[in-house]
């Protein structure tokens, strides 16, 4: 019998709070030969394609990669959420697009084509409830939704893609729920302690639900319970 050979994870946004927990819980799983752990620190940045290129590169000689999460996201980069349209601003708008919508694509232009075509594998993007349109039921965050609506289509495509040639393959998003780290700090007020989760216990749902998907669910929105987000 021919044995399957052993396969490897990145995490990239390694060194953000929820990245680590994934990074701690993929190595505590014993699930992968081996977990890339990468962010600006070891040289990879969302905004810069000539390091995701060579990340990639770097990743070509070991072990077919299983699963590729990409943990990074921006929310308030020097300026709140907007409230308002009236709040709208150029710079605001296009930070959020390319660390929200744009990094991501890229990651999967150069990392996409090391997923095995004979074993299930999975990519994997932290995405948001907010950035449903179906759910949308208060407006505002404009800059904020509007990306991560934009992040959704983008891995719809990508599975619709990745069908072709990587039947085994799963592109998904993953809504880890409130997490309590930097990102989410300013806008903790109000969230249930039942509902604010710690880092590991985020990561711990968000590693059930990647084991549970399926090549079906390519394209969809999962959230840290396994409940698809509407579209």
């Amino acid at each position: 019998m021919t044995e399957t050979p052993p396969l490897s994870a990145v995490v990239i946004g390694a060194s953000g709070g929820l990245g680590a927990a994934m990074v701690a819980a993929l190595e505590a799983s014993g699930r992968f030969n081996h977990v890339h752990a990468l962010s600006r620190s070891t040289g990879l940045d969302l905004e810069d394609e000539a390091s995701i290129a060579a990340a990639a590169a770097g990743l070509k000689d070991g072990p077919p990669l299983g699963l590729v999460l990409v943990a990074t996201g921006v929310l308030h980069s020097g300026a709140e959420p907007e409230r308002s349209y009236r709040a709208l601003d150029p710079a605001h708008m296009a930070r959020d697009y390319r660390v929200n919508t744009i990094g991501p694509a890229l990651v999967a232009k150069h990392v996409l084509p090391l997923l095995p075509r004979d074993q299930r594998s999975v990519f994997a993007v932290l995405s948001a409830r907010v950035g449903s349109i179906g759910d949308n039921r208060l407006g505002g965050w404009h800059s904020y939704r509007a990306s991560k609506a934009a992040l959704n289509m983008i891995l719809r495509n990508l599975a619709i893609e990745m069908a072709r040639t990587h039947p085994q393959a799963v592109v998904a998003g993953l809504h880890p729920g409130t997490v309590d780290t930097r990102l989410s700090a300013p806008f903790q007020r109000g969230v249930k302690p039942d509902k604010l989760f710690s880092p590991a216990q985020s990561a711990a749902c968000l590693l059930e639900v990647i084991d549970g998907l399926k090549p079906h669910d390519g394209g969809g929105v999962f959230a840290w319970d396994g409940v698809r987000i509407p579209e």
